[in-house]
């Protein structure tokens, strides 16, 4: 996984390109109408139901608009919140509230519809020992925000990216020649490198786990749109010598069945991909 060091940077660029995007050359409706040593408060306000994410995000930008813009917290980062709960209070220049409030509810709706999502399937999991994984499917440019989300929900998050772990999937595998040729392959690269760096192989069948396991040093073996009973049956054969992974078009419906074959992860970019922006609202009080 990348550093925090990596992942504050990620952040940063993200509030650098966003707010570039959103004011360019000035926020001229508030320039024009708000006069620059106005001052005022406003609210966040819930008009939905589930996980609040993105509340230390939107200090964060508060901070970077306006450092003299305060901001009191009254509901924390993954907290249950209903319709009219008041998450915080921003007070300071109106001019610079307003530049910042797009962001600010662009990132926490979104953030909190991931966040809820995860924890959904976080509680279809109580009691299975399986863990849910999000995935590389999310939006571009704001992928640090979307795997945020995820942990505030109670997921877990798999690589951030090409960079911080291998995962040789079946088009690496049949472009490298077979499951084999692509392991040694990329065990050579990483030895050349000086790189160390997790391996996961996805496994297509039961027979291609039987050739993953012939190989040392594979971290997980993932499980790609196996049944329930293959799934049971590469669990039992892979016992202990590697982590296993179940992947491939799970819902809700099927998650906790996936669980009880035994598997350790499971992977869904549904829940980055296919959410439904929390409704929330910046008010001026």
């Amino acid at each position: 996984m990348i550093s925090k060091e990596q992942f504050q940077k990620e952040l940063a660029l993200i509030i650098e390109n966003s707010l570039r995007e959103d004011i360019g050359d000035g926020d001229h409706s508030s320039l024009a109408c708000i006069p620059q040593t106005a001052s005022g408060r406003a609210k966040l306000l819930v008009k939905d139901k589930g996980i609040i994410a993105g509340v230390d995000f939107a200090k964060m930008v508060f901070e970077e608009v306006d450092k003299s813009l305060k901001v009191e917290i009254l509901i924390p980062d993954g907290s249950i919140v209903e319709n009219g709960d008041i998450v915080l209070y921003v007070s300071g220049s109106s001019q610079s509230i307003l530049k910042a409030e797009r962001l600010v509810l662009n990132a926490m709706q979104r953030m909190s519809a991931i966040a809820t999502k995860t924890n959904k399937y976080v509680k279809l999991l109580e009691g299975t020992g399986a863990h849910i994984l999000d995935t590389r499917k999310t939006t571009p440019g704001i992928r640090a925000l979307e795997k945020w989300a995820v942990k505030i929900g109670g997921g877990e998050n798999h690589r951030f990216a090409l960079y911080d772990m291998i995962m040789l999937k079946d088009n690496h595998i049949d472009f490298a020649g077979g499951i084999t040729k692509a392991i040694t392959k990329t065990q050579d690269y990483l030895k050349s490198k000086h790189k160390d760096l997790k391996i996961i192989v996805e496994a297509r069948n039961l027979n291609e786990v039987q050739e993953i396991l012939k190989s040392k040093g594979i971290h997980r073996i993932l499980l790609d749109n196996f049944s329930y009973e293959d799934t049971r049956k590469a669990v039992k054969l892979i016992g202990n010598r590697c982590q296993t992974e179940s992947s491939g078009g799970i819902n809700e419906s099927t998650l906790r069945k996936y669980a009880e074959c035994g598997v350790d992860y499971i992977s869904s970019g549904a829940l980055t991909h296919s959410v439904y922006n929390m409704d929330l609202s910046l008010k001026a009080v």
